[in-house]
């Protein structure tokens, strides 16, 4: 026997759908305040180490540092994106 059909409903989404995203705005001031400020003494050691292809120690670095696996995940991530970026533009090498 079949039970009674019902058809789903179409829920809004709710708030904490969002949780942990980052919005334009916020992304944007923080791509401001890095060019502005820089890279932090750590993140240029793990820049460092990541030219000259020691990336196991790199994230271990990143670990010791920030204190869990996933967080250091992330910036090597992050660190390795940069390098690629500047290995694509050239280096960010200044002509004369």
């Amino acid at each position: 026997m079949k039970s009674h059909i019902v058809t789903n409903r179409e829920l809004l989404p709710r708030p904490v759908d969002r949780k942990g995203k980052t919005s334009k705005r916020v992304h944007f001031e923080r791509n401001v305040i890095r060019e502005v400020a820089g890279f932090a003494s750590y993140e240029k050691r793990i820049d460092a180490l990541l030219k000259v292809g020691k990336d196991k120690r790199a994230l271990k670095l990143a670990k010791r540092k920030l204190c869990t696996y996933e967080r250091a995940k992330m910036k090597h991530g992050e660190m390795s994106n940069v390098l690629c970026r500047m290995r694509a533009t050239g280096g960010g090498k200044k002509k004369k």
